[in-house]
């Protein structure tokens, strides 16, 4: 619904930051498009996050020899990458990836200007604290779902509720201690994670003292009331102030490499202590005080129950609180509750406060570059300029479009779009570049400025209505696919689908009937695989054979985590529908008929997997049968794919694109791809392109059609244990 009295500016400005040069940017964005159960916040005030944010920085700014150093997990992927698809895909993938601008933030406060559909509780007018990275950014607007919401209390500031997520974080700490009123409570690190457990702790009705190695901190927490010391003094001052028995509970909250902090934990600690590291900090433990006073050590992570889990962070579902009482959106309202009523003050917490066009300032104030000393940094963001024009469109004031050429509007710019899909574009030309539109506006902008578009929007409306836009390619998930095929077609722009078409039969019998009505742009989905260069010289191998063909294609998938939007099937359609409509496409093509009857078998999920562990038999109407084998428990150590077809004195084996095997009279041919792989992302661009010169479609609709059911038939052959008869 749309906002009560706010008008919305055509664009904003975000802070983001590059991996891959370490640069920071204030950058103009196209404003997010609110989502269902999401709320859109108008940002008043972000928290900088010393810790995390410094080091994203610091990680950036190394060169790459010192960021393998300091990651040996990714710079190995990246060797078992090349080793496994060759040297120049892996590296694409890899400076692709650091080439993705980052959205740095994860606390902030606002006001909500729009609630998408769904969302109870919220509504426009309402003052909420914002909790979550990649939600609670630094940028001019938001898109937060739900259970990262909290609402701010009248008598709170904007400025303070900004404090919540890293409020929440300390609370959650504490609360892991489960500690009783009276109890004795000792901070070790008194930064502002330090310092809100303080507040906390002694809201809680417990006894509190800090102990810093910075004498100013020192200083700090003893003028806010908390005895404190500094880490040289510690020892005796805790004893002391502790009778001599020891301190119930230690929260770590230091930001250090050193294992002191949780050294001193063990010597100061009461016998059957509680010790929970909040901070980060080295874990390096002694055992004999750990061990004698059988002490209790716990990591606390983030800020509650339900952190981590999309289920609840981005789908709304919460957890009941009679049996999880306190969740991290629990646990921010918490916070925002005890400021409301006068028990835990923030704002002599707040040292610094940048607007956010000098949020660079703010990042040379936490790297240390100017030396001044600093606790909580906010950065601060204008009032929205009342009876705008409302948009969410940038120019792109480099656009590299060229008249007289076809024009191109993308809709979805995330990972494949930016990494695979407008590479390959790119290289191929022959299109003008017009808009791209993606939910966050970000990753729009991002692929407007690398690949040279007219325009970047979070508006998916003004790619179908912009009549510069002759043809469209959808790259979004997939439960939006036929849905915007459909949108597409009927605007009469020619549609090029990223697979699957669908992930049930009524979205692929909806878009079959559109094809159906007169004079309707081309289709195509993305099966790339049928126009790789390996592929096709398969395919020639054994076309003059009219023999029913044996094709067996094996796919070493690996695991993804169950969480992944993929695995979803109302969202991702599951990994067989998903992904599996790939190798069905190419299997279908080398039998060269359509598929009759396809029957489905999976080994137990065993709660590692689902239904990704398959094997399909796919019978077709000339005789010819197709196995694939998707599985999910393999090794990457092995190849991904390898597709062996069998027919008339005939073997042609495709090994991960990387070689093809042909035996045929006793005499046998390998011709391979030493350096990349090439899954046939730029041939199926340019056959595209070619099939909306010519009218006649790259892959007939019958065979999209036949392969987009087989992909669904054989998830319903899982379930039932039966075949499918298509």
């Amino acid at each position: 619904m749309p906002g009560l009295f706010f008008a919305i500016m055509a664009d904003m400005k975000q802070l983001l930051q590059s991996m891959k040069t370490g640069t920071s940017i204030v950058e103009e964005v196209p404003i997010p498009s609110v989502k269902p159960g999401c709320a859109l916040v108008q940002t008043a005030a972000s928290l900088v996050s010393a810790g995390t944010e410094r080091m994203l920085v610091e990680f950036g700014q190394k060169n790459l020899l010192q960021k393998a150093r300091s990651r040996p997990d990714l710079a190995r992927q990246v060797v078992d990458k090349a080793l496994r698809e060759g040297v120049v895909t892996a590296l694409e993938a890899a400076f692709s990836r650091l080439d993705q601008p980052m959205t740095m933030g994860y606390s902030s406060a606002g006001v909500i200007l729009e609630v998408g559909t769904g969302l109870k509780g919220f509504k426009p007018g309402d003052r909420v604290a914002c909790a979550g990275g990649g939600y609670a950014v630094h940028a001019e607007y938001a898109v937060v779902p739900a259970n990262l919401l909290a609402h701010v209390p009248e008598n709170v500031t904007l400025d303070e509720a900004a404090f919540t997520t890293l409020g929440a974080i300390a609370m959650h700490g504490f609360r892991l201690a489960q500690p009783q009123v009276g109890e004795r409570v000792a901070i070790i690190g008194l930064g502002l994670l330090g310092l809100l457990a303080c507040g906390i702790a002694r809201a809680a009705g417990c006894e509190v003292a800090g102990i810093d190695v910075d004498a100013g901190r020192v200083k700090l927490a003893a003028s806010l009331g908390y005895p404190s010391a500094v880490r040289a003094d510690a020892e005796a001052f805790l004893s002391e102030h502790s009778g001599g028995m020891g301190w119930d509970i230690i929260l770590i909250c230091a930001d250090t490499p050193s294992s002191d902090p949780v050294e001193l934990a063990g010597k100061v600690a009461r016998d059957r202590g509680r010790v929970i590291a909040i901070g980060a900090f080295g874990l390096n433990m002694p055992r004999k005080p750990y061990y004698d006073k059988e002490l209790t050590f716990m990591v606390s992570r983030s800020y509650g129950p339900g952190r981590y889990d999309p289920q609840y962070e981005e789908q709304g579902q919460d957890y009941p609180a009679g049996y999880i009482r306190w969740t991290e959106g629990r646990n921010l309202q918490s916070v925002l509750d005890l400021q409301g009523k006068g028990l835990l003050d923030v704002k002599p917490l707040i040292s610094h406060r940048f607007p956010i066009n000098d949020a660079l300032a703010a990042y040379d104030l936490i790297t240390g570059k100017t030396g001044t000393p600093f606790l909580g940094v906010l950065l601060t963001y204008p009032e929205a300029a009342a009876e705008m024009t409302p948009s969410r469109t940038v120019p792109n004031p480099v656009g590299l479009t060229t008249s007289g050429l076809p024009g191109l509007g993308v809709i979805g710019a995330g990972m494949y779009a930016n990494s695979t899909f407008l590479p390959a574009v790119h290289r191929v030309g022959g299109v003008s570049l017009v808009g791209v539109a993606s939910g966050t506006g970000l990753n729009a902008r991002y692929a407007s400025r690398k690949y040279g578009f007219a325009y970047s929007t979070s508006d998916t409306g003004q790619i179908l209505a912009d009549p510069a836009v002759h043809m469209v390619a959808i790259l979004t998930r997939h439960d939006q696919h036929s849905r915007q095929v459909i949108a597409a077609l009927a605007a009469g722009k020619h549609v090029y689908c990223e697979k699957p078409l669908a992930i049930d039969t009524a979205g692929v019998e909806a878009v079959m009937q559109q094809l159906e009505k007169p004079t309707q742009p081309l289709l195509m989905v993305g099966f790339n695989r049928r126009f790789a260069p390996l592929a096709a010289r398969l395919h020639e191998f054994i076309a003059g054979s009219s023999e029913p063909r044996m094709v067996h294609y094996t796919v070493n998938a690996g695991a993804i985590p169950l969480t992944h939007w993929t695995q979803d099937p109302e969202v991702g359609g599951g990994r067989i529908i998903g992904e599996g409509c790939h190798f069905i496409d190419l299997v279908t093509w080398l039998a060269g008929s359509l598929p009759v009857c396809v029957v489905a078998h999976a080994l137990p999920d065993g709660k590692q997997y689902r239904q990704d562990n398959v094997s399909l038999t796919i019978t077709y109407a000339n005789g010819s049968v197709g196995v694939v084998d998707y599985l999910a428990n393999g090794d990457k150590a092995h190849p991904k794919e390898r597709c062996e077809v069998f027919c008339a004195g005939r073997v042609g084996i495709l090994d991960d694109f990387r070689s093809l095997s042909l035996a045929f009279h006793g005499q046998k041919q390998t011709f391979r791809s030493p350096l990349r792989q090439d899954k046939g992302h730029r041939s199926a661009w340019r056959a595209f392109l070619s099939g909306i010169q010519t009218g006649v479609a790259p892959i007939p609709y019958a065979e999209i059609h036949a392969v987009s059911l087989t992909a669904i038939a054989a998830v319903a052959s899982i379930q039932t244990g039966k075949p499918i008869h298509l």
